[in-house]
C-alpha cells in the first residue's frame, strides 16, 4: 500500500510541476528567464546593454572555457525550459560542449552530458524532429521541457571541452516561489559511450543506481560495426530492467530493440511523443532513436539498472556466405557463447555483436547527487 501510494503521489506531482493545469493561478511564484541578456535573471534588469536596443544577446564560449548560464539560491523553483543554439553545429562540437546542472548545492553534477547528445542529437548531425522532452524545429536549435525541480539552489553551466570557440545563444526559463512537496525528485542524466561494445556483455544505459525514484528514457545513438557484420540487422537486443534487488535476471525485459521505441521489423525515422527514431541511415548503418516512459512510468524505490544486448540476425544465405568468409568467428547467442558452424545449412542465424553504442538516459532521483561515475565523452 505504501509503495502505490507513493507511485500515486510522484505521478500527480509530475504531472502538477510540468505545467498541466494551467488555468491555476499559483501564489507567490515568478518567472525568470536567465539568457545572455540577464544571465542573473533579475528582476527589472533583462536586455539592459545598449540602451536596450540588443546589447549582448549571444557570448563566445571560448575553448577550455566555462560559462554558468543560469543560477539561483534562496528560493525553491523548477526549470521549466531550456533553449540553446551555436553557430557550429559538428561532430566536434556537439560532443565538445559538455552541459552540467547542480541542484541544492550539490557537489557533484546530476547532469554532466555531452549537448548533442543531451538534446538527442548523438550522431553529430542535427535533425529536425518533435517529441514529448525535446525538439529541434529546423535542426538549428537545442530544445528541453523536462521539468526540474529544486529546493535551495540549481546552477546550470557549459564547458567547451572542444579546441574550438563557439557562439552560443540560449534561454533557461524557470520560476520561483513554487511549492514542493517532499517527495518531488531531482532531474538527473547519465551519457554513456562504448565504441567496440563487449559481446554478451549488455550495454549500460544506466549502471546499478541507489535511491528512490522515476526512470524516464532514453535517447541512442548506434553506428553498426560493418567491417565484422556487414549490413546485417543489429537490433535483436533486449532491454532489461533490474529493479529493487533483482540479480540474475530482471523484472523488466524487452523483447527487441526496435520493438523497446514501439515499432517493429526494423527500423526506420518517425518522431512520436514517446518514441521513435530521428536518424535512420541503412547505407551507412547508422542510428538515432528515443523511447520515454511517460505513460509507462518505471518506478524504483530501492535501486535500479538499465541495460540492452547487442545481437545482430539474418535471414539473407547471401550474407551468411559473406559472413563465414571474412575469417572472424560470429558466436551464436545461447547459454553457450560458441562459433556459427556455416559448413551447416542455416535458416537464419542469430548472434552476438560489437557495435558502437552511445546514450543519454533521463531519471528523476530522491537526492540532487547519483554517485554514478561519469563517462569521457
Amino acid at each position: 500500500m505504501k509503495k502505490l501510494i507513493f507511485l500515486l503521489i510522484s505521478l500527480f506531482l509530475i504531472e502538477a510541476v510540468s505545467g498541466q493545469e494551467m488555468y491555476r493561478l499559483p501564489e507567490n511564484t515568478s518567472t525568470r528567464w536567465a539568457s545572455a541578456e540577464n544571465w542573473k535573471a533579475e528582476k527589472g534588469k533583462g536586455g539592459m546593454r545598449n540602451g536596450g536596443r540588443k546589447g549582448s544577446p549571444c557570448y563566445t564560449l571560448k575553448a577550455g572555457a566555462t560559462q554558468i548560464l543560469a543560477e539561483s539560491s534562496g528560493s525553491a523553483g523548477i526549470v521549466r525550459r531550456i533553449w540553446i543554439t551555436i553557430d557550429k553545429r559538428t561532430p566536434k562540437t556537439l560532443r565538445g560542449i559538455k552541459l552540467e546542472m547542480f541542484w541544492d548545492e550539490a557537489k557533484t553534477p546530476a547532469v554532466s552530458v555531452p549537448l548533442g547528445d543531451f538534446f538527442g542529437q548523438g550522431l553529430g548531425e542535427m535533425k529536425a524532429f518533435e517529441n514529448d522532452f525535446f525538439s529541434s524545429p529546423e535542426g538549428r536549435s537545442f530544445n528541453c521541457f523536462i521539468p526540474m525541480p529544486f529546493r535551495k539552489s540549481m546552477k546550470i553551466q557549459v564547458t567547451n571541452i572542444s579546441d574550438e570557440n563557439i557562439v552560443m545563444f540560449y534561454d533557461v526559463d524557470y520560476t520561483l516561489g513554487d511549492k514542493l512537496d517532499k517527495d518531488v525528485l531531482y532531474f538527473h542524466a547519465f551519457f554513456n559511450h562504448q565504441e567496440k561494445t563487449i559481446p554478451r556483455s549488455d550495454y549500460e544505459i544506466i549502471p546499478k543506481l541507489n535511491g528512490r525514484g522515476r526512470f524516464l528514457g532514453v535517447n541512442f545513438s548506434v553506428i553498426a560495426n560493418m567491417n565484422n557484420y556487414l549490413t546485417t540487422w543489429w537490433g535483436e537486443g533486449e532491454v532489461k530492467m533490474y529493479v529493487d534487488g533483482d540479480t540474475d535476471y530482471p523484472s523488466l525485459s524487452g523483447t527487441g530493440t526496435e520493438d523497446y521505441i514501439g515499432t517493429g521489423y526494423g527500423l526506420g525515422e518517425y518522431c512520436h511523443r514517446y518514441q521513435g527514431c530521428t536518424f535512420a541511415d541503412h547505407k551507412g548503418m547508422r542510428f538515432a532513436f528515443y523511447r520515454y516512459h511517460v505513460p509507462d512510468p518505471v518506478i524504483f524505490y530501492s535501486d535500479l539498472k538499465v541495460t540492452i544486448q547487442q545481437i545482430g540476425f539474418t535471414t539473407d544465405k547471401k550474407v551468411m556466405e559473406q559472413l563465414s568468409g571474412l575469417g572472424k568467428p560470429i558466436i551464436a547467442t545461447g547459454e553457450k557463447p560458441e562459433p556459427i558452424d556455416f559448413s551447416v545449412p542455416h535458416n537464419y542465424i542469430m548472434f552476438e555483436r560489437s557495435d558502437d553504442y552511445a546514450s543519454c538516459a533521463y531519471f528523476y532521483l530522491s537526492e540532487p547527487e547519483n554517485k554514478l561515475v561519469r563517462q569521457p565523452f
